[in-house]
């Protein structure tokens, strides 16, 4: 783990892979609501937590803290994503795998998922949980337009669009909830710890 200054109030730390984003995200937020760290924003990225708007200090107490073991920390909300497996790239995905589809499907229904950041979209959320060995690559030509609520799979995350817009990732799925509505308290359904099952309907 490093820690890197960016401009006058916020650090970077940079970690060695997902695993240690999340430990770090959860610690952090933990000690951000005991009153321990005082910090405007935490944003969790693939391999990145940025603290934007620190307090004067924060950068010794980073260095003197570990985050908790993953059995030691809270779990965050579930959240049940009701999908219909009927994705377009869903057979391509099942031969990467080397199982039928109603296989794949089973792995995706099977496998716990977890908010580890948000981007590219408002409400996008890049679910981790698969195994590095299920990875797939993104299309080789994005298409153009991708409907909100398609379950997509690229590279290790899994993700699904909150609205329309092109995309590269092989879509294996749908779902009919609502992702991102800014009438609500908090627009984005999905957000970093938060944990998702795909619910075959």
């Amino acid at each position: 783990m490093k820690i890197r200054r960016v401009g006058a109030a916020a650090l970077l730390i940079e970690c060695a892979g997902g695993d240690e984003v999340e430990a770090w995200r959860a610690e952090l937020w933990r000690r951000r609501e005991s009153g321990e760290l005082h910090v405007v924003e935490i944003v969790p990225g693939a391999r990145t937590v940025l603290l934007d708007g620190i307090a004067p200090g924060t950068e010794t107490l980073l260095a003197g803290w570990e985050p908790a073991p993953g059995e030691a920390r809270a779990e965050g909300e579930l959240v049940e994503i009701p999908t219909a497996f009927d994705g377009a790239d869903l057979e391509s995905v099942a031969e990467l795998w080397q199982v039928a589809p109603d296989q794949a499907v089973q792995r995706l229904v099977d496998t716990p998922l977890t908010v580890a950041f948000c981007g590219f979209a408002p409400g996008f959320a890049y679910l981790r949980g698969l195994p590095e060995a299920w990875a797939v690559p993104r299309l080789a030509t994005p298409r153009p337009r991708v409907p909100a609520g398609a379950v997509a799979l690229a590279g290790e995350y899994a993700g699904i669009y909150p609205s329309a817009s092109p995309g590269g990732w092989q879509l294996v799925g749908r779902t009919d909830k609502n992702l991102f509505d800014v009438r609500r308290e908090h627009p984005a359904l999905l957000s970093p710890g938060t944990r998702v099952r795909l619910v075959a309907s």
